[in-house]
């Protein structure tokens, strides 16, 4: 947060007044001037991060709460609303938000509170008409992806565990037989041949399919293990969600149970520590914590600790169809990971013809950000309608600025000008000349030429 200017006057008057402080005593505390606290109070000054953390330390409270109370729900906040088609030819970028944001708060505030009403009439951005997938990445991305109460209490129980054993799939299974007297089945394919996991509380058994591996023995092991010892702190998170839909706090559940057991399998303090040391060597982190590509990929969006920050990366996982079936933008605000389209210039579409191998790219969007992403293809368990075996690919990726300490980054030059331009998808591009576009871009107008014929069937006015 240290490089962010945000707002939170509403919430720490807030703070202020339920510890019964005034201004001036709250700003004795914080070694500051009543007045300069009375500018913060009232979003004429943004909150710096040393600020932050005395805020916390004194009040007990995890500083990410804060950004939800500023203006328009902050950068974010204000980023999804823009995101809306009908800004598509303003080209808005980081920078202006973030002025925009600092200087007029009150406005953002307003602006947002129209655009809400706007859309609750016309019924574009309501929980009626978000689906429960929507509903629940909404929320996950509004923790950041990160759930401190869910992480501290994996970690706990991960040292528990490893006191008898270094074998965690064993300590688990104990635990299990001991504790909760389940036991765990390994069943053929032929057994069970449409389920990879099945509980069966009249045989008292978590039954698991031949077709996992190892690591995901382990990971399914650890997600009962979640549903049983963490079922308070899960539900009570349900709860403060609010959905109005029982399939979102299903799905929803799921993804905190799973949260859990990777919080378990990667306790948060020594996998930062390896991430650290290693560079964030994928294949290497996967083997010191028995974890697949996929469980170590996710996890490395969610080192969101105060204090204890790891690098803010961002996850997607595609199909060959280019379709989304995980986004995980963490810390990152990655437009490459929130944009529902893909250039097939980002090599995460040829992950998939070259399997087991991490592809890395440094890759310059319109608005001039740079990323570097890693991608690598990985199989599910199954087949697919055609009897295909079941395969997606996962992409990672981090801000250039921030990609130095990587192990896949070491000798390559991250200066902008070496990225490879790529668009957020044709229909969001407007990249003139690309030989590879098949739509036009949606805030651009056509130009026909019957003389010439370009690189591409479509010429549009410049901005």
């Amino acid at each position: 947060m240290a490089d962010r200017k945000f707002f939170a006057g509403a919430s720490i008057k807030r703070l202020r007044r339920g510890a019964g402080m005034t201004q001036v005593a709250l700003a004795e505390a914080l070694d500051i001037s009543p007045s300069y606290l009375n500018l913060i109070e009232r979003n004429q000054r943004p909150l710096s991060a040393r600020l932050l953390l005395l805020l916390a330390d004194r009040f007990d409270f995890d500083p990410r709460q804060l950004v939800t109370d500023e203006p328009g729900g902050g950068l974010d906040g204000v980023s999804r609303r823009l995101a809306d088609s009908m800004f598509d030819d303003l080209a808005i970028d980081r920078t202006e938000l973030e002025d925009w944001l600092a200087m007029a708060p009150n406005t953002v505030e307003a602006f947002v509170r129209v655009f809400d009403n706007r859309s609750r009439v016309l019924g574009t951005d309501s929980e009626e008409t978000l689906d429960p997938i929507q509903l629940v990445r909404r929320e996950v991305e509004r923790w950041r992806n990160y759930f401190a109460d869910l992480d501290t209490m994996a970690e706990t129980l991960a040292d528990e565990l490893r006191l008898g054993t270094a074998d965690l799939y064993g300590a688990i299974t104990e635990r299990l037989r001991v504790k909760h007297q389940l036991t765990i089945r390994i069943l053929p394919e032929t057994v069970m041949p449409d389920l990879l996991r099945r509980l069966d509380l009249h045989a008292r058994q978590l039954q698991l399919s031949e077709m996992l591996d190892p690591a995901s023995r382990t990971f399914q092991a650890a997600v009962l293990l979640a549903e049983l010892e963490a079922q308070s702190e899960i539900d009570a998170l349900i709860a403060g969600a609010d959905f109005q839909d029982n399939p979102a706090e299903q799905i929803y559940h799921r993804h905190l149970s799973s949260y859990f057991a990777a919080a378990l399998i990667m306790p948060y303090a020594r996998f930062l520590k390896a991430c650290e040391q290693t560079g964030y060597q994928l294949p290497l982190l996967q083997r010191r914590f028995g974890a697949s590509f996929e469980q170590v990929a996710h996890r490395l969006t969610t080192l969101q600790r105060v204090g204890e920050r790891g690098l803010p990366f961002f996850m997607i996982r595609i199909d060959r169809s280019g379709l989304a079936s995980k986004r995980f933008t963490g810390a990152s605000n990655a437009s490459l990971a929130e944009s529902p389209h893909r250039c097939p210039l980002w090599n995460i579409h040829r992950a998939f013809d070259r399997p087991l191998e991490v592809q890395s790219q440094l890759v310059g969007l319109e608005d001039g950000s740079t990323w570097f992403t890693l991608s690598r293809a990985v199989q599910g368990f199954g087949f697919g309608a055609g009897g295909f075996a079941t395969e997606f690919v996962i992409g990672l990726g981090i801000s250039a600025e921030l990609a130095a300490p990587l192990f896949d980054a070491r000798g390559v030059d991250l200066s902008p000008e070496n990225a490879d331009p790529i668009g957020l998808g044709c229909v969001a591009c407007t990249r003139p000349n690309c030989s590879q576009r098949s739509a036009p871009p949606r805030s651009r107008t056509l130009q026909f030429d019957g003389r010439d014929r370009g690189l591409t069937p479509y010429n549009f006015v410049a901005d």
